[in-house]
């Protein structure tokens, strides 16, 4: 039976192969439970780059699950049975060029966007991360760029690529950010770090995301042991205004000002994280992530909630980069909060945030997060 999950991913696989232009010897890879852009590139023998470039993904860590994806240039996962190939001309290596209408600027270039122009693109013809475009110029959705408006590229020359076949890109060692960016001693380096502005759906319209950050699901198998087994749930995501909560809950759930985010799942574990790229100059630094874990193990008639006290119900995990810390129990039913420090040594883009999981199905495995500060403290 296709569950409605995937139904309709499937309905559009048509649509998909017509506006692509799919070649005789390209594939489709149906996301499944547990994939990532990485495995899934192992699996067909192709590179990572090869198949964002290929489906016009501006996130490389994030694939949705029952999404048809092109695997350019393979007949099916490596292994498998395939027919002897007529033969033919090598598909040539995708090369990317700096437009003319792209402008050296302090400090970087300005480039303008063009019909067919993705973020993955981008980064690939000027040779800088997607994490430093989006940082500089404070994109909130990078999915969608708007035709002919302008994108400065931190770091950038007009050299570019010039015309050089796709590689992976490298950190800008010379990108200079604004001034003062990301260098005031104290100040708050996380862009809506209190999540008092706006908000963008992100994939579906139960996920609502803070300006400014990232987010990610993980609807994989729940193989923690121990743990209610399964798949992991994608939660709900909602930026909640002190409006839209009971004037006994206020605080509770908001730590500063009149909002927080609101993720929630009912009888299911969960696991979720929430990022943010920022550009950082050499120094010390600081992370204070501040939470409440509204973990439910029942609600009486009254509604009244009866916390889950089990030490493995809820837990955190610092991201930094493609480290950060193990994963800590938190207290279910009470303000918790973890603060992580680090020193930088080169300037660069820090991928910061942290990973929240619930491995058990309870009445409610609920998070509110709020008031998440990046401070330079020497």
């Amino acid at each position: 039976m296709i569950t409605k999950r995937f139904l309709a991913p499937l309905l559009l696989l048509p649509l998909l192969l017509l506006s692509v232009g799919v070649a005789r010897a390209d594939t489709i890879h149906v996301v499944q439970p547990g994939d990532t852009l990485y495995t899934i590139a192992q699996k067909y023998g192709v590179s990572m780059e090869e198949i964002a470039d290929a489906n016009n993904l501006a996130n490389i860590r994030a694939v949705m699950l029952g999404f048809p994806l092109v695997i350019p240039g393979v007949d099916g996962p490596l292994g498998a049975p395939t027919p002897t190939p007529a033969p033919s001309t090598p598909r040539p290596a995708r090369t990317y060029s700096v437009p003319a209408s792209a402008v050296a600027t302090n400090g970087g270039v300005i480039h303008t966007v063009a019909p067919g122009d993705t973020l993955f693109s981008i980064s690939m013809t000027y040779n800088i991360y997607m994490a430093n475009i989006i940082e500089a110029n404070d994109i909130a959705n990078p999915r969608v760029l708007q035709l002919g408006s302008k994108v400065f590229i931190p770091g950038a020359t007009l050299a570019g690529r010039a015309g050089s076949a796709a590689a992976t890109p490298s950190p800008a060692a010379a990108a200079t950010p604004a001034a003062g960016a990301a260098t005031a001693t104290g100040s708050n380096l996380f862009k809506n770090g209190d999540f008092e502005g706006d908000w963008y759906f992100y994939l579906y319209n139960e996920l609502q995301v803070p300006t400014g950050w990232q987010l990610a699901t993980d609807e994989g198998p729940n193989t923690l042991n121990p743990g209610s087994g399964g798949l992991f749930n994608r939660p709900e995501v909602r930026v909640v205004g002190t409006n839209q909560l009971p004037p006994n809950e206020w605080d509770w759930f908001v730590r500063n000002g009149t909002k927080a985010v609101k993720v929630f799942k009912g009888g299911a574990p969960t696991a979720f994280s929430m990022f943010q790229d920022v550009y950082l100059q050499p120094g010390r630094y600081r992370m204070t992530l501040n939470f409440f874990p509204d973990i439910v193990a029942d609600y009486n008639q009254g509604g009244e909630r009866s916390w889950n006290t089990d030490p493995l119900a809820g837990e955190i995990s610092i991201i930094h980069n493609n480290g950060g810390t193990s994963w800590s129990s938190v207290t279910a039913g009470q303000k918790n909060s973890r603060v992580y420090e680090f020193t930088v040594g080169q300037a660069g883009a820090h991928r910061l945030g942290a990973a929240f999981r619930n491995r058990f199905e309870t009445a409610n495995n609920g998070w509110f997060l709020d008031d998440w500060r990046l401070e330079r403290i020497g």
